[in-house]
């Protein structure tokens, strides 16, 4: 599997309504605190402008809205992979992304056989407390090593200005949060990110 060198994180399918018709191939819907039936017609406006942008659509966190909804790709954390029906998931089709901070964390996700691995945070972030250190640069290869060809996505105080040092490194994809959508122009600043991120961007489209 391909993932896009950018992968695009927002809380709204207002934003992906906002970011996505700009070029975004990958992004992620990360809701939270929301009422079942709002989150479900997030998901459902978020996919149907992902369809019309040839943009791969992931959900966070909500698999069976993930399910219901006809989605192909959910990312879950630590806490939501603990609970969650992997054979259900699997037998939907679903695509699975998962989390880690540290080594023993890793092996859980790797026995759940995802599609990619996020390592975070790289750097410090401001979008939310974290009881782990910034993982650094260096851990970027080590992580890479011992996931061998399954894709590595990095996170955690990631600019446009430093997508470039992931992606060198060896991660696959660079995600962001708060670099976009704190930003004072987030259009103008993810077309920055489009433009740092095009020479690891493979030639097929995410999900071909």
């Amino acid at each position: 599997m391909t993932l896009d060198p950018f992968y695009l994180i927002v809380d709204s399918a207002a934003w992906v309504e906002r970011l996505v018709p700009l070029g975004v191939k990958l992004v992620q819907l990360r809701i939270k605190d929301r009422a079942a039936s709002e989150i479900r017609a997030e998901i459902r406006a978020a996919k149907a402008v992902c369809a019309d942008h040839d943009c791969q659509l992931i959900v966070n966190d909500y698999w069976q809205a993930a399910i219901e909804e006809d989605c192909d790709f959910i990312h879950l954390g630590q806490e939501d992979l603990a609970v969650a029906d992997l054979g259900a998931i699997r037998r939907a089709g679903l695509r699975l992304g998962v989390s880690t901070h540290d080594p023993a964390e890793l092996e859980i996700a790797l026995a759940a056989e995802p599609d990619y691995v996020a390592l975070g945070p790289v750097w410090p972030t401001i979008l939310k407390k974290m009881p782990w250190q910034p993982q650094g640069m260096g851990r970027i290869g080590d992580w890479k090593s011992r996931i061998g060809t399954l894709p590595l996505v990095a996170i955690g105080g990631i600019t446009a200005e430093r997508a470039p040092l992931v992606l060198t490194e060896g991660a696959a994809s660079a995600a962001v949060v708060t670099d976009i959508t704190r930003h004072d122009n987030p259009e103008a600043r993810t077309l920055q990110w489009l433009s740092a991120t095009a020479p690891w961007r493979p030639r097929e489209d995410v999900g071909a």
